[in-house]
């Protein structure tokens, strides 16, 4: 029996199933308009081409009412409402690490260490990691590195690609593997628990997942070093920045205190909670943050502080993931999920765990590919694919949450052409010297790069892999019923 050709949804299309892409057809070619050729990179234009993806996808269904039907039950699952709380709080944090200085406090470090010469690519590399683990947010900082590091290590005589590379790099470890990164909050819930309750845990995803990003971030290091060394560069420390400051590295125990908690309790809820009190104490008693900080009148009669700054700049992600998750309920009552993994079935492509993982993994990399490498988003709407798939050889959630999201972070983040990681960094490179094409960032992401083959070689070799046992329970042996090994 051939799966692909029996949906079994009840929301139908004039054309045949294909036509429920029309609105992420719809919304990958607005984002390549806007990232590739107009060098938009406000994430509320990426909003705007998928709400008029669905618009104009609702008049290819043959109910115009039950295809709504289908986007309000996507929009309002308990999924996509888990998902807008969880980043919500989360901003509120990112806010706060951004508003009290941790960026001026690595600044201050770098200059202290006295980057010089060739190990300038790889301290780089190492602030960078550690700035986008304590923020959660690649993008931001790529846009609070770039404009530091970057003019100061060329200046220094370091190679401009491999700076740019490093910073690169390091934005996507962290974005990678942080507790409060979107990406790592998406690939923990579209996985859910066959024998219990609920998705993989935020803090259970770390855990597990440190053991890829952490090697992978290790031979990163070693990759810089060494190719910075072999370029032959040497020069005299020279950092120097305005706003350097020590008092912003306080900042690193809220960050501590947050993922401590997020593992020990498995509450990404608490954990962010907890960080955010500790961080706001932290930072009034150290100085780095005061009461205006926090909350106040802005321009115009407009909110100040942390708080409602945080919000906004959520709002446009918040506002990508409501039309995935509309996408989603269009894919779910038209039958689409069940032909897909009918699909990979009918090819051999699952199974076995290998087999299953493989699939999950590709599967990330061309549609993260797809999606302009707005990995948050694109995870979303390939998730329940891959919780399907990797359910079927009973992989464990934190086992198929780690493979789609190093996929996603891995070569999927870094698509030559259309990444926006790779069209923003070419971009922040203007005014130094000569502008870098997003190509030649591409040749010195070593990060996602490495992470791709890590990952494969994990997968092909059983690294890591953990099926769901009894009660959820992590566990070596793929039989259920066997003898039970926790992890």
């Amino acid at each position: 029996m051939t799966h692909a050709t029996e949906p079994q949804g009840k929301l139908a299309f004039h054309g045949g199933l294909a036509m429920v892409l029309v609105a992420p057809l719809i919304f990958i070619a607005a984002a390549t308009y806007n990232l590739a050729f107009l060098h938009v990179y406000d994430m509320s234009a990426l909003v705007a081409g998928g709400v008029v993806g669905l618009i104009i996808n609702a008049f290819f269904a043959r109910s115009y009412a039950d295809y709504w039907k289908a986007v309000l039950k996507g929009a309002g699952s308990p999924d996509a409402a888990n998902l807008v709380l969880i980043l919500l709080v989360v901003s509120l944090v990112s806010a706060l690490l951004s508003v009290t200085g941790v960026s001026s406090g690595f600044i201050w470090l770098a200059g202290e260490i006295g980057l010089n010469g060739a190990w300038f690519v790889p301290i780089t590399f190492a602030l960078a990691c550690l700035m986008a683990v304590s923020t959660g947010t690649s993008l931001g900082t790529l846009f609070a590195v770039f404009p530091i590091f970057y003019p100061a290590g060329v200046a220094l005589g370091a190679s401009p690609v491999l700076m740019a590379g490093a910073i690169l790099s390091g934005a996507l470890f962290g974005d990678n593997l942080a507790p409060i990164s979107d990406s790592t909050i998406v690939s923990a819930m579209t996985q859910r628990y066959r024998r219990r309750e609920g998705s993989a845990e935020v803090g259970d995803i770390v855990r597990t997942r440190f053991r890829y990003a952490g090697l992978s971030a290790l031979i990163t290091f070693v990759l810089f070093t060494v190719t910075s060394l072999m370029s032959g560069t040497e020069g005299a420390a020279a950092l120097e920045a305005a706003d350097a400051s020590p008092r912003g590295l306080w900042m690193l125990i809220a960050v501590t205190v947050l993922i401590v908690v997020a593992i020990w309790k498995r509450d990404i809820f608490l954990a962010v909670s907890v960080g955010l009190v500790v961080g706001v104490f932290v930072g009034l008693v150290t100085g780095s943050l005061t009461w205006s900080m926090i909350i106040s009148a802005g321009e115009n009669n407009g909110a100040g502080g942390f708080l409602a700054a945080g919000v906004a700049d959520m709002l446009p992600l918040i506002g990508i993931s409501i039309v995935v998750f509309a996408v989603i309920g269009t894919f779910q009552d038209s039958g689409l999920f069940a032909v897909l993994v009918g699909w990979l079935q009918d090819r051999g492509l699952t199974g076995s765990p290998v087999r299953a993982e493989l699939s999950i993994f590709g599967g990330a990399i061309v549609t993260t590919g797809l999606f302009a490498s707005v990995n948050g988003p694109s995870m979303l709407l390939f998730g329940p694919v891959a919780d399907e798939v990797g359910a079927a050889a009973n992989l464990h959630p934190n086992r198929r949450a780690n493979v789609m999201d190093c996929g996603a972070l891995g070569l999927g983040s870094v698509m030559p052409v259309i990444s926006t990681f790779l069209l923003i960094s070419s971009q922040l490179t203007q005014g130094t010297g000569e502008t870098l094409s997003a190509l030649a960032v591409f040749g010195a992401s070593f990060y996602p790069l490495v992470l791709t083959v890590v990952m494969l070689g994990a997968i092909l070799t059983g690294w890591g892999r953990t099926f769901e046992g009894k009660d959820g329970a992590e566990v070596w042996a793929r039989d259920a019923d066997a003898e039970l090994l926790e992890v």
